[in-house]
């Protein structure tokens, strides 16, 4: 199992001591998902934490009409987890679907929490971690879903090409809160 971007995505939170690495590795494996694989089905506990090496990930919920509601997507050299689900030792709410073949490492919570109380460095790493993503990239999202037309939703998507080339019509639409049909009228206006 090649580590090295792994490793190199936890030192830009934070710095960890070779024994941090090493332990942590300790407890990892890597996990091959095929497209429309289930990493986490909503209902269950959360188990894991991932790290994407390769391919796609979403995390949606289903809406009371049954339609998927994609909250965000996880690209390469990404970590993905049901953090809530995990933090309040609940069934998550969300599930964890592999949109492409995915290759992952994978850690056990519980391991990891373990791992945390041991090694104050990648305690820190994770409360870094927490920081940007479920806070400083968190919220302006939020506020976006709620106060932002679909169309300049759609238009702050597209800035991210990769991933935008990446999903499917309805993950877009889904996405935005829209149809497929007001994508179409939304893609059809900005062309």
């Amino acid at each position: 199992m090649n580590n090295s971007e792994f490793v190199k995505q936890l030192n830009q939170y934070y710095t960890l001591s070779k024994e941090t690495i090493q332990d942590l590795l300790d407890i990892c494996t890597e996990e091959y998902y095929h497209k429309n694989d289930l990493l986490l089905e909503s209902g269950s506990m959360a188990r894991y934490y991932y790290f994407i090496k390769s391919g796609l990930i979403g995390y949606y919920t289903v809406d009371e009409q049954g339609n998927n509601i994609y909250k965000i997507f996880f690209e390469e050299n990404s970590f993905a987890a049901s953090t809530a689900a995990i933090i309040k030792n609940e069934p998550s709410d969300f599930n964890i679907i592999a949109l492409e073949d995915c290759s992952v490492i994978q850690y056990p919570a519980k391991a990891y929490r373990e791992l945390l109380e041991k090694h104050h460095d990648l305690a820190l790493f994770h409360l870094y971690y927490l920081e940007k993503n479920w806070v400083v990239k968190k919220e302006p999202l939020e506020v976006s879903l709620k106060y932002e037309t679909a169309k300049k939703r759609y238009l702050q998507l597209l800035e991210n090409r990769s991933l935008y080339n990446r999903l499917k019509q309805h993950h877009i639409a889904s996405y935005l809160g829209i149809t497929p049909t007001q994508l179409s009228r939304i893609k059809k206006e900005l062309s």
